[in-house]
């Protein structure tokens, strides 16, 4: 299983990268919108959908983020926009934790399908804008949720039960303890502060999202890298009720050793849409 998912890391690698350093951001832009796509498709199968219309709602998908890419959105970041779509991650988010696996089948199945496409849609385009910035914006984004996750992982395998006995959320994601979370906060906190003064360190000529938000105040920055990683959590609590509910462990297998798509992506479905709106609003 290691070694499979060492494999398959390098090829994503090996595919990723090129593109994300690409001159220009077109290339990253194609090979995301395709991969989200394919996250469209495991959304319908993780929603009980037959082949052929798991197969159009990835397709629909495609659609959605072409057209958007067709008529410029990717290239016109809009602070009230992204103020909405963050506001709605919160209380949705919010709402369907609360509501664990039970809750999520209460939903009409319409409701599901349609507000799943509408958050990829919303993470790619909010994808496309910070790689539209600069490599080093995005970048910025990306690291917070991979360190947030490693952070958690490595504190929950410490700490997990020491100063709380209660699980973050058991039936959810049995694994998962608060010391974990805070792990993971603090290691967001910790990388914030730290690109924050690389940035400034190097001159960097595309500031990072957490450069934006600083010279608002320390104190602002802090904040918001913990909200954005407690966000991340919360994506991946959703991903995670969504699949117990479905009855599957992962949202498929197109990514050996990793799962799928949405496998990897969960975490960043809340994560990009808000920092979007955090650095829009932070330009105002």
């Amino acid at each position: 299983m290691l070694k499979q998912r060492v494999i398959t890391a390098v090829v994503l690698l090996a595919i990723l990268l090129p593109a994300l350093f690409w001159r220009t951001p077109e290339p990253f832009l194609a090979l995301t919108l395709v991969l989200l796509a394919a996250g469209g498709w495991e959304w319908g199968r993780l929603n009980l959908l037959g082949a052929g219309a798991s197969i159009a709602l990835g397709a629909l998908t495609l659609a959605l983020c072409a057209g958007a890419w067709a008529a410029g959105a990717p290239r016109q970041p809009a602070a009230l926009p992204w103020l909405i779509v963050g506001a709605a991650w919160v209380l949705a988010g919010a709402a369907l934790v609360k509501g664990g696996v039970d809750g999520w089948p209460r939903i009409q199945r319409p409701v599901r399908v349609a507000g799943g496409v509408l958050a990829l849609v919303l993470a790619w385009l909010a994808m496309a804008q910070a790689r539209v910035i600069g490599v080093n914006f995005l970048l910025s984004i990306l690291v917070l949720v991979w360190v947030a996750d490693i952070a958690a992982y490595f504190a929950g395998r410490a700490f997990g039960g020491r100063f709380t006995q209660r699980r973050l959320a058991p039936v959810i994601s049995p694994k998962k303890s608060w010391e974990g979370v805070w792990g993971g906060l603090a290691g967001v906190v910790v990388l914030a502060v730290a690109w924050t003064l690389a940035d400034q360190a190097t001159q960097a000529a595309v500031p990072s999202l957490y450069s934006r938000l600083a010279h608002l105040g320390w104190p602002l920055l802090v904040l918001a890298a913990l909200f954005l990683g407690a966000m991340s959590v919360v994506g991946d609590l959703v991903e995670s009720l969504v699949k117990r509910s479905a009855g599957m462990k992962d949202s498929s297998q197109l990514l050996p050793g990793h799962g799928g798509v949405l496998d990897r992506v969960d975490a960043l479905l809340p994560t990009l849409p808000l920092a979007m709106m955090l650095a829009t609003l932070s330009q105002r």
